[in-house]
């Protein structure tokens, strides 16, 4: 969905766990750049291809990957990618996350007692050759190198302008990020969006739920016209009274 000049929410659709998941990674270009804001699960990367593809772009002309944390949703196809480059990109991400996503430091959401409870969560029908490989991506999960390091408040000069806003609960290094010339916040999994409204972080995914309460005060500081959440989409409804109330209730 392009939200304007220069920006648009991608909606990648696959079953998970018995289910149909959306997400929404988001583009964002300019004369120089191809801007990539996370990258799906392990083994999407050919329906990133083709939402790509839709824009009239392809991975190959990816310039820069910015990833907002560490979760295995949002790093999962990020070596292919790498991979399927032209010019290689460079990555960013927060300091905090950085040795997460390189492989250095497990995944704060997968321990040995989570990969136990994922398995036995999945459907009877599933065939034990999928638990197997399901398994072994959650005991290796993707990683690539971090080239650079996210800052709070610093603008990246992408797109016409991207504010970093380090927004940590979710994930210990979690970053949103506020596109300048559209207004744009990309949320991440900062907040979600169901049934049409916008909501705080999911309690059942957030490490730390009072940090990740508490980061949303940060995002009363921006004039925002549009929420792009990873889980859940577009909201443009008065965004900024929206995510008053929720960083005050």
């Amino acid at each position: 969905m392009l939200i304007n000049q220069g920006i648009k929410m991608l909606e990648i659709s696959a079953a998970m766990m018995g289910r149909i998941e959306t997400i929404h990674p988001t583009l964002i270009w300019d004369h120089q750049n191809l801007v990539l804001i996370d990258t799906g699960y392990p083994g999407q990367f050919a329906l990133i291809q083709e939402q790509l593809s839709s824009c009239g772009v392809s991975v190959q002309d990816i310039t820069k990957i910015i990833i907002s944390h560490q979760d295995l949703d949002h790093i999962g196809s990020l070596p292919d990618v790498i991979r399927n480059s032209n010019r290689t990109p460079e990555v960013f991400a927060s300091e905090i996350e950085k040795p997460y996503i390189e492989g250095d430091k497990r995944l704060v959401k997968l321990s040995p007692e989570s990969i136990t409870q994922a398995l036995a969560s999945l459907p009877a029908a599933v065939p034990p050759e999928w638990k197997n490989a399901f398994r072994h991506t959650l005991e290796n999960p993707p990683k690539a190198e971090v080239n650079s390091i996210l800052r709070d408040g610093e603008e990246l000069p992408l797109g016409g302008g991207i504010i970093v806003i380090h927004t940590p609960g979710h994930t210990p290094g979690h970053t949103s990020l506020y596109h300048r010339p559209s207004k744009t916040l990309i949320a991440a999994d900062a907040m979600n969006v169901r049934d049409g409204q916008l909501l705080g972080p999911d309690p059942a995914a957030s490490s730390d739920l009072a940090l990740a309460k508490l980061s949303l005060q940060k995002l009363t500081h921006y004039d925002i016209h549009n929420v792009i959440c990873y889980h859940g989409g577009l909201y443009t409804d008065n965004p900024n009274q929206r995510i008053r109330e929720l960083a005050y209730e």
